[in-house]
């Protein structure tokens, strides 16, 4: 019978703290013919461990001191390999405190049937609106709208909150010749948000075009959604189409733990 089995006989359902300690006093051994380095092989095992539910969300990790006493290594390895669970965006570092579990945002899924409704202009999600006014548009947006970049449009800044927690931003670009003088140029464009008011104008929408990627948040977009560094993101930049032209480009950025697009294609036919 192994020491391990023998500990759980003799002391029946450890704590987490306890087990923590056993491994202490036991050292594990890392495999050092590995190609895979040292902080690495001690990030997977942490991460093996808080998938298996040793560490509860937003509870303390192990220190650095405490993983160079388990693995026998030194304390810049140990830090290394908190650092890849930091990257990943399993944990976050508080200065001064050690390393923290990140708590799970709550998860929206996004549908590709959102906009079938004139609902589709405003968000369930609660919005903190950042600006509204003339701006001028980038070039990558300016392009898909058949503008010049730095023609002046109406551009639209806010951010979403999920349970009171930021988790998503959008920027809109709209012309001028749609949105200028209207309430689409103010904070609260009305019931249906500004694809009800562009269809009062009499346009008539025709699709809306999506393009997805992924990405490591950049330190703005870190700040805005206070996420972690290098916290993977999606971006989803989308064009609204109505009697044939682009009359608004949107593109969003979220946490990339906090959303699910869920997306239906229709089948080709032959």
């Amino acid at each position: 019978m192994g020491s391990c089995q023998r500990a759980r006989l003799k002391c029946g359902n450890l704590s987490h703290t306890h087990v923590y300690e056993w491994r202490l006093a036991v050292a594990e051994r890392l495999n050092r013919a590995s190609d895979r380095p040292a902080y690495r092989q001690i990030a997977d095992r942490l991460r093996a461990e808080v998938a298996r539910g040793d560490f509860a969300p937003g509870a303390q990790l192990p220190s650095e001191s405490a993983l160079e006493a388990r693995f026998k290594v030194s304390r810049v390895t140990a830090r290394r390999a908190l650092s890849v669970l930091v990257n990943d965006g399993l944990a976050q570092s508080e200065h001064g405190r050690g390393y923290f579990l990140r708590t799970p945002p709550p998860v929206q899924r996004l549908s590709s049937d959102r906009f079938d409704s004139r609902d589709a202009g405003t968000e369930d999600a609660p919005v903190e609106v950042l600006f509204v006014g003339r701006g001028p548009v980038p070039a990558k947006m300016a392009e898909r709208l058949g503008l010049v970049a730095g023609d002046d449009v109406i551009v639209r800044n806010r951010r979403y909150l999920l349970e009171g927690r930021p988790a998503r931003s959008a920027v809109s670009y709209i012309p001028l010749d749609i949105a200028a003088g209207t309430p689409i140029a103010e904070e609260d464009p009305g019931p249906g948000g500004i694809y009800a008011r562009m269809e009062e104008q009499g346009l008539t929408f025709d699709k809306y075009d999506e393009e997805v990627t992924a990405r490591v948040a950049t330190e703005e977009e870190s700040r805005l959604l206070l996420l972690p560094g290098s916290t993977p993101v999606l971006q989803v930049v989308r064009t609204a189409f109505a009697d044939g032209r682009p009359v608004e480009v949107c593109e969003a950025v979220m946490d990339a733990a906090a959303f699910v697009l869920d997306y239906s294609l229709p089948a080709r036919r032959s």
